[in-house]
């Protein structure tokens, strides 16, 4: 006997926090998605459009991450012997009225399978094979490939065909219709599969870690991008870089691997800010936070914060590298057998010490840093690192024991990213300080021996950081 685990559901992609849903299975011959805009369909000029179609298939080449995900996936059903296990890709998601966000599919399912396309369900049978499940190209004996705004060929584009999938990713596709999960354990998802696969994740093959190398590449291209237009950022303000960076990460990535956050003067110290509305001010400071997410969904995570004039003033310069010296401090923790919290904990003791030496902290620095105090964090807010792969902040659902809790391995990749936010505000600041954010980030994969800087590329000390942008202003 066996039972099936879900992960999500059939129709709704992973959240966060997912709600619980019984999957559900698509026919081709349902009633295409329309809207009440759309032009009547008279039954002859359905039937007309039935007919005259060629047909060919797509040579599609073989997925490059095909025969590492056939191992992740006989490793998965390993960890769940007898079980079937059912990992949903998901579905489009509403953003108004009839338009939609743009898919992008659940991580754990394209890990296990390389698929990307929307409605598809893998199913780990308990024998360890594997079926995916899928909502292939519309078909000509229905009305969806030429009215169904969702799925339909002429409106969506083309979908791969069942036989195009499996050739593709190594792996038996099946339609979606003959997915089978009753008498399975369906849950909106299952806490100890999500915890798994959290944790086989964890770990990075090299295929990966190229993968996040390139999309730290293109992250790099895409902050050059945005200082070479620094003309038009003065002009236009943070709008402008956000649109800058973005078309660098969709002409060569998949996408934003997340909301880029551009604060010029105050807005710095919003840690998320993603309003990106206001101006950019000569004299003031700038943070950009920004990450492309790779064609196979591998995002890069990067901060810098720069002076919009080209040049520190001596008070941003002395914050800066502050900041600096404490995210090399955490830098140089991070080696195997490290634990994960280490760079954390290298990185405030240095932004401790140096709050003290302004003469903020309301005790010593020491004090500041004990468990019980850390009114230091007043200042910094939040944490140095975080993991990142699939995820900006991947692999969240591990057992807190394996993460954050546990010891770093050689292939883990995560960020050091320090800051120090003095909000407008703060009256226990002086009133220079008030106002200015600053972080810097990079993406740290360990090594056999410590550590490597994927987004190097990109200057990080003060003087590096001036010099980069005096070569590249208009």
């Amino acid at each position: 006997m066996f039972h099936a685990r879900i992960v999500g559901s059939v129709t709704e992609p992973q959240t966060d926090a997912p709600e619980t849903a019984t999957p559900q299975t698509t026919d081709a011959a349902e009633t295409p998605r329309i809207e009440s805009h759309d032009p009547a369909v008279p039954a002859a000029y359905a039937a007309f459009m039935r007919t005259g179609w060629g047909d060919r298939e797509l040579d599609l080449p073989p997925h490059p991450v095909a025969s590492l995900a056939a191992g992740r996936r006989k490793g998965l059903a390993a960890a769940f012997p007898g079980e079937r296990l059912v990992i949903p890709a998901g579905s489009y998601k509403v953003r108004s009225n009839d338009t939609d966000y743009r898919f992008r599919p659940d991580t754990a399912h394209t890990w296990l399978s390389g698929n990307q396309t929307s409605d598809a369900v893998l199913v780990v049978e308990p024998s360890g094979e594997s079926v995916l499940y899928a909502r292939p190209r519309s078909s000509r004996e229905t009305d969806e490939f030429f009215r169904d705004r969702q799925y339909g060929e002429l409106w969506a584009g083309r979908r791969p065909s069942l036989h195009e999938m499996t050739s593709s990713l190594g792996v038996e596709v099946r339609h979606l219709s003959e997915l089978d999960t009753s008498g399975a354990r369906v849950n909106g998802v299952d806490a100890e599969l999500t915890e798994v696969l959290s944790e086989m994740r964890l770990v990075k093959d090299a295929w990966e870690i190229g993968e996040l190398q390139e999309a730290c590449d293109i992250t790099a291209l895409g902050f050059t991008d945005s200082v070479r237009e620094w003309d038009r950022v003065l002009e236009f303000g943070e709008r402008w870089l956000e649109g800058t960076f973005f078309r660098r990460a969709r002409a060569m990535g998949n996408d934003l691997g997340y909301d880029s956050i551009v604060g010029g003067g105050a807005h710095a110290t919003t840690l998320h800010w993603i309003e990106n509305s206001g101006p950019i001010v000569p004299g003031e400071l700038v943070l950009l936070d920004m990450g492309v997410e790779g064609r196979n969904l591998y995002t890069a995570d990067v901060t810098r914060t720069l002076p919009v004039s080209g040049r520190f003033t001596p008070l941003q310069r002395d914050l800066y590298t502050l900041v600096f010296t404490a995210q090399q401090a955490g830098i140089d923790a991070v080696k195997p057998g490290a634990r994960f919290l280490a760079a954390h904990e290298a990185a405030m003791s240095v932004l401790a010490h140096g709050l003290s030496d302004l003469g903020l902290l309301p005790v010593s620095a020491e004090e500041a840093l004990d468990p019980d105090s850390k009114v230091y964090a007043r200042w910094t807010l939040h944490g140095t690192s975080h993991m990142l792969g699939m995820d900006v902040h991947d692999c969240g659902r591990a057992s807190a024991d394996v993460y954050p809790r546990g010891e770093l391995e050689e292939g883990m990749v995560l960020t050091v990213e320090p800051g120090l936010y003095f909000q407008s505000d703060d009256l226990l600041v002086p009133e220079e300080l008030r106002g200015i954010g600053i972080r810097i980030e990079d993406d740290i994969v360990v090594t056999a021996d410590g550590s490597l800087n994927l987004s190097d590329s990109l200057p990080r000390s003060a003087d590096d950081v001036e010099d980069w942008m005096g070569s590249l202003l208009p």
